[in-house]
């Protein structure tokens, strides 16, 4: 960290995410298990080359970011982010200095994580009038580092505007894998809501006689179809501020209320939404496995009407939500 604190291309990050905070995408997380430590001399026994990156994609809100903090605490490496626009200068020349320094830097401290988010707003500037080929050179100096790196430096970029990202991305042996991350199934959002509730309910008389169990986290779940993780979270905070609000414990009417005074993203971006999962159908792995994926298409077929959400938002935009997933169905 002292190496990074002599510049700014570079932010050491102290995550304090561990993979349990992460709810759902077990798919995703079997795929970093099996890479774990495999930067170590060990895995050289196997003739394997040191993971060069992922590239998380998806519905914005839902984990992509927390994904990459969390990567470095599972493998107990450092996480260095990586803010691309700095790297660009006024002075000719500066620019593609300041990407090899970044490179340089991060070699150095190398095994770790180097975590770029939003990678398509950094070369945005890609065959822009007024570049001179800046953009170009420097984003070719970093293609041509992801292809023949051997410095155990994990690349982990996140992209939620996947029409931005450069062909020459996605192309095999610059990312291990590229992932979609899509809005959350409903086991997933059980997941989410257990790790918000239980990391937030902690005092006896705020508690009350609220319970967190499977019942209550499905019905919560079951309330929720078509939100993100983020608006997940958010529920959770805006129940807690009504009950603080009264000097009271919490109640399920709580977070009833804060569902219903939320707009979820697959209703505001619906569709952006459709449009990356068309991508990502071809492109990308499904970040959530085949088995919940199909056990959540198992439930929404075995739903009855009336259960089924009704009010502001749903309607015509329901069937989009549930059944059109994004993602390649590829568990590891």
């Amino acid at each position: 960290s002292q190496v990074i604190k002599k510049n700014d291309l570079l932010e050491y990050i102290d995550s304090g995410v561990n993979i349990n905070d992460v709810g759902g995408l077990e798919n995703l997380k079997k795929w970093l298990i099996k890479r774990d430590k495999s930067w170590l001399s060990s895995a050289k026994r196997y003739g394997l080359p040191s993971p060069k990156g992922v590239l998380l994609t998806g519905v914005p809100g839902c984990g992509k970011s927390l994904v990459a903090k969390a990567i470095s605490s599972m493998w107990h490496l450092p996480l260095l982010r990586f803010d691309v626009s700095k790297v660009f200068n006024m002075y000719v020349g500066n620019s593609e200095s300041n990407m090899r320094e970044a490179i340089k830097m991060a070699e150095a401290i190398s095994p770790c994580i180097l975590w770029i988010d939003e990678i398509e707003k950094g070369f945005s500037g890609l065959g822009g009038s007024g570049d001179s080929g800046t953009s170009s050179r420097i984003f070719g100096t970093f293609l041509s580092w992801m292809q023949e790196k051997t410095k155990p430096v994990f690349v982990v970029a996140t992209a939620n505007n996947i029409a931005g990202l450069p062909s020459e991305m996605m192309r095999k042996g610059r990312f291990d894998e590229i992932f979609f991350i899509d809005l959350p199934t409903l086991n997933e959002r059980k997941q989410i809501f257990k790790v918000h509730l239980e990391s937030r309910l902690k005092e006896p008389d705020v508690v009350g006689d609220f319970v967190i169990n499977d019942e209550s986290l499905l019905h919560l779940a079951e309330l929720t179809e078509g939100f993100g993780g983020a608006e997940l979270e958010q529920i959770v905070i805006m129940g807690l501020f009504d009950a603080f609000a009264g000097d009271r414990s919490i109640t399920m009417l709580d977070f009833e209320n804060a569902i219903k005074n939320t707009v979820p993203l697959s209703v505001t971006q619906s569709e952006q939404i459709r449009s990356i999962r068309q991508w990502a159908n071809i492109r990308a792995v499904a970040a959530t496995t085949q088995e919940d994926r199909l056990e959540y298409n198992k439930h929404n077929e075995d739903e009855k009407p009336e259960d089924k959400p009704s009010g502001d938002g749903y309607g015509d935009n329901e069937s989009d939500i549930k059944d059109n997933r994004g993602g390649r169905t590829l568990d590891f």
